[in-house]
């Protein structure tokens, strides 16, 4: 077995995912409580948005930030297209305009726990990658939202949906206004402003994210193993979907890193922001914008398939692939 892929299964926060798995397939009745849980989501989300900022002051806007922004704009548009086209040979339109706004967007405790690897195994990423983060989560709702309306325009739709669409304005406000995306939001720009002088003033409470993390990813394994008995249709489908596409948008968005010629820790960052899918902020949204698609398959397929993948087997991979092509 890879030597980094074996360090991430013995990782403490990995270990206690895997209880969290286990603990949630034999029916025990160990629970987070929602509270807790939800503190934990925040925690991390404001912690990793605070370090990207701090790290953007020292480094100030440069050449290798614009390019892994366009990359971030350019991957969180493409990845929704390609990914309908595959998912409609077997899904209705509206099911498949939901799953690929959850695979076009992005997962937060997947980059946080990333993050945490890359700083284990000494890679450096730019700060802005916590600003790529942010950015990537719209214009996958943007390009589904533009999918379900084309929908319900064609023919076979219904009267009434064809006639009252679903308005783009109102679908980009719940995402921009979402807690979630604000509070990350706000500790990149936090961070930026306070640079060196705020780390060090909030030390003490940073230090403890490794340990928020590992207890977090121990609710996630218990939620894991509860949505993962929803997805009983098409299951061999949707499997060889949530592992296969991500690895496909990992590969996309490798090249993409290498032809723009950005820095190991920026690519791999890049790359789990790609084959990531969403499953806070984006399926929310989508509950609304597309109503008429089934939660449980675009929650329950990023959730309970591609999250585990990208954990446990996907992020040492791709840095253990990256790793020999900018070696």
């Amino acid at each position: 077995m890879d030597a980094s892929l074996l360090s991430s299964l013995v990782d403490t926060a990995i270990l206690l995912f895997f209880f969290g798995l286990f603990a949630g397939t034999i029916r025990s009745n160990l629970e987070i409580p929602a509270a807790v849980a939800k503190f934990c989501s925040l925690y991390l989300l404001l912690v990793v948005g605070f370090k990207g900022g701090v790290s953007l002051a020292s480094t100030g806007f440069t050449a290798a930030m614009g390019w892994a922004l366009f990359a971030s704009v350019l991957l969180s548009l493409a990845i929704p297209g390609w990914s309908y086209l595959v998912l409609r040979r077997r899904l209705n339109p509206f099911d498949a305009a939901a799953i690929a706004a959850t695979y076009g967007s992005v997962s937060a405790v997947t980059f946080i726990t990333a993050a945490g690897y890359a700083e284990r195994v000494g890679m450096d990423a730019g700060g802005y990658m916590a600003v790529a983060l942010v950015i990537m989560e719209s214009p996958a709702i943007i390009m589904a939202v533009l999918l379900a309306n084309l929908v319900r325009s064609q023919a076979g739709a219904s009267p009434a949906a064809a006639a009252a669409p679903v308005r783009l304005g109102k679908v980009l406000h719940e995402a921009f206004t979402d807690g979630a995306h604000l509070l990350l939001l706000a500790g990149v720009l936090i961070g930026f402003v306070t640079g060196d002088a705020g780390k060090q003033a909030l030390l003490p409470f940073t230090d403890l994210q490794k340990g928020v993390l590992a207890f977090f990813l121990l609710d996630m394994g218990l939620l894991v193993a509860a949505r993962a008995r929803e997805l009983r249709d098409n299951r061999g489908f949707l499997a060889a979907f949530g592992v296969l596409m991500p690895l496909f948008n990992a590969t996309a968005a490798a090249l993409l890193a290498r032809s723009l010629g950005l820095g190991l820790g920026d690519a791999f960052l890049l790359v789990v922001l790609a084959a990531s899918a969403a499953y806070i902020v984006v399926p929310a949204v989508v509950r609304y914008a597309i109503p008429e698609a089934n939660a449980s398959l675009y929650f329950g397929m990023s959730l309970a398939i591609t999250f585990p993948f990208n954990i446990i087997v996907g992020i040492p991979l791709y840095h253990a692939v990256l790793a020999r092509f900018w070696s």
